[in-house]
């Protein structure tokens, strides 16, 4: 889990969408692990600071630890790995169960 270092009191019926960036694969090699975080409104406490949960798969960079070189990924204070946006959250809908649709099929 990866602190994103702020926190966000979303209004009632919002909530953000976290998801990493085009770039942060190929710039630390790691992927976020449940595709898209969702965060809802009720997550406001003084402690509930934004993380966001990855998988490093492949290290992108080499550095010196105790005279050792170790290959990793360190995302760094000012680091850019995610973005997300705002959204309002989705009205409450009604299915209705139907033995056909009676549209052409597209071979799925």
């Amino acid at each position: 889990m990866v602190p994103l270092g702020f926190a966000l009191e979303l209004p009632e019926g919002w909530e953000g969408h976290l998801a990493p960036r085009s770039s942060t694969f190929k710039t630390w090699g790691i992927i976020q692990t449940n595709s898209v975080g969702v965060v809802d409104d009720t997550y406001i406490g003084d402690n509930d600071q934004w993380h966001m949960p990855v998988y490093c798969l492949q290290g992108k960079d080499i550095e010196s630890e105790n005279g050792e070189e170790v290959k990793g990924t360190w995302i760094r204070k000012g680091d850019k790995i995610g973005q997300f946006r705002i959204m309002e959250v989705m009205p409450e809908i009604e299915f209705e169960e139907v033995e056909s649709f009676g549209n052409k099929d597209r071979g799925g």
